[in-house]
């Protein structure tokens, strides 16, 4: 007893050894080897960059560090043998790749890019959060580079309204996680979140209203605010990408201006523009004009999803009809390509990328301006075509990237696909496209992967974190690391540190450790 006793505790003591020797960064770098000692933060230390285009990784890192240890350390471009150093490097690999190498002196954090470097700052700042001490950090020499270049995070406002300052702290973990994508879905059937001053009932009387209560006053984001939550994500080289919504799921814009209506279904009223009516393209590529000068990103998402439940009207409305007859459509799916690929043009002219759903892999919209966002697990055939088409495209299917969907089999209050399927943590986690058996000239047309919050059932900030986190953390390293270089019980490891940093943050999580911790919160009323 006494012997396997000790060869327990040796067991044990190889094991915490090893626990130690992981690099706590999420999501996982290519390459974390352990260095000795520890890099110590002092009050007369400084932030050193190598050039002036540095200055706003430098200023990020200086804020969040006076935020962890209370210290301000200046910015500086005068040489220095310790302190942390900032630095542009073109022998690094990638645009968003990154060397960090620790010693107890100093911190080099080098990237051929501005983004590569801030990714650098990104993996300091989590070893400085992790540590038991605010002023005392393992040192540690890292390479690395993402597996995607699209790592996003999709935020649905226009069916429960959460604001800015709930945005800007999403924006805030998504630059934790190095998510680098922010696509905002402001426009749908509850309300329209824009403000688009040519058309200023669009937000006054479209903005009214949300899924669990269409009485709500107006809530939506001013021009002024947008361009203030651009800015936020710029600095942490987040992409801002609005989504305006059409033929469907126009139901807010046509309670504002119902002359552009093209009806809908008795579920769906006023769900479409109308195609058929000739000043509806003018009205349209007006308010894409405006939006596409708002945001620099040169993206916008035009939905282009789900028309056919809601275009009933089109089968009588005499417009669609001529237009039919004219443009020789045989379908009502003819119709609504031609709507989108006449809208597509007025992106194109802005010098604007067309972002769409994957129901318009069939459009014959052109390759080299649009980008597919494949969402329908059950049709991976649609995946198919659009990367056998050469589209750019970027993965997101309701299994298991739609975060609307709960997280555990007990969870009642949110979506099941069939009523039975969910999206766990260990499924966003493990997710991989190698089971489709895609080609290497396909795969090389994925951008990336991106999950969608919908917020039909989502009427609190309480419970958009609750499905939001952990599974943030999933999504970060399913699109930062090689599935290689990836291990469940590993990342398991990693993640229950950051728990932690949930707490401190008033985050209400789903505790993947502990379920009954954080019971899930209660169903909204109206939530489908």
């Amino acid at each position: 007893m006494k012997k396997i006793t000790i060869c327990l505790t040796l067991l044990l003591g190889a094991l915490l050894g090893k626990a130690q020797q992981n690099c706590p960064i999420i999501p996982k770098p290519v390459t974390a080897i352990k260095q000795t000692g520890e890099f110590v933060i002092k009050r007369n230390m400084g932030i050193l960059i190598s050039a002036k285009v540095l200055d706003t990784a430098a200023t990020y890192l200086q804020k969040e560090l006076q935020h962890l240890n209370k210290l301000n350390l200046a910015i500086s471009r005068k040489a220095a043998t310790s302190g942390i150093k900032l630095m542009l490097d073109n022998t690094i690999r990638g645009s968003e790749g990154y060397r960090l190498k620790m010693t107890t002196t100093s911190v080099m954090i080098s990237g051929s890019t501005t983004h590569g470097v801030f990714n650098g700052v990104i993996s300091f700042l989590q070893l400085v959060t992790l540590s038991k001490s605010a002023l005392a950090v393992d040192c540690w020499d890292i390479t690395d580079a993402p597996n995607y270049a699209w790592r996003g995070v999709m935020l649905d406002e226009s069916r429960h309204f959460m604001g800015k300052e709930k945005v800007k702290q999403l924006l805030d973990w998504m630059a934790f996680y190095k998510l680098n994508h922010f696509h905002w879905h402001l426009t749908d059937e509850p309300a329209w979140r824009l403000e688009i001053k040519r058309y200023p009932k669009l937000a006054l009387i479209g903005g009214m209203g949300s899924t669990t209560n269409k009485n709500d006053p107006a809530k939506y984001y001013t021009q002024q605010e947008v361009s203030e939550i651009i800015n936020y994500a710029a600095e942490r080289h987040i992409v801002v990408i609005p989504e305006i919504d059409m033929p469907g799921h126009a139901t807010a814009a046509n309670r504002a201006y119902p002359e552009y209506s093209g009806g809908g279904s008795p579920g769906h009223p006023d769900f479409t523009f109308n195609p058929g009516n000739m000043a509806t393209y003018t009205y349209l590529a007006n308010i894409l004009k405006e939006t596409i000068a708002l945001f620099p990103s040169g993206m916008i998402h035009m939905g282009g999803d789900e028309v056919s439940i809601g275009n009933e009207k089109w089968k009588t409305d005499a417009g669609i009809a001529s237009l039919m007859q004219q443009q020789k459509l045989s379908t009502l799916s003819e119709v609504e390509h031609y709507f989108m690929k006449r809208m597509a043009d007025s992106v194109y002219r802005a010098h604007a990328k067309l972002l769409v759903w994957d129901e318009m892999a069939n459009a014959g919209l052109p390759v080299d301006s649009t980008i597919i966002f494949w969402w329908r697990h059950d049709k991976p055939g649609q995946l198919r075509l659009a990367l056998s088409k050469g589209y750019p495209t970027v993965v997101c299917p309701r299994l298991p990237f739609y975060y609307d969907f709960v997280q555990d089999s007990t969870h009642k209050n949110g979506r099941k696909w069939n009523n039975k399927l969910y999206n766990s943590l260990q499924d966003v986690y493990s997710f991989s496209l190698t089971e489709m058996n895609l080609t290497q000239s396909e795969l090389n047309n994925v951008l990336g992967i991106q999950a969608n919050l919908w917020t039909e059932t989502v009427a609190t900030a309480k419970r958009m974190d609750y499905l939001l986190f952990p599974r943030i953390t999933a999504l970060a390293e399913a699109a930062w690391t090689a599935p290689a270089n990836k291990a469940w019980p590993d990342f398991m490891s990693r993640l229950k540190f950051n728990l932690g940093l949930y707490d401190k943050a008033g985050l209400y999580y789903y505790d993947p450790f502990i379920p009954v911790a954080h019971p899930e919160p209660i169903k909204q009323a109206g939530g489908r």
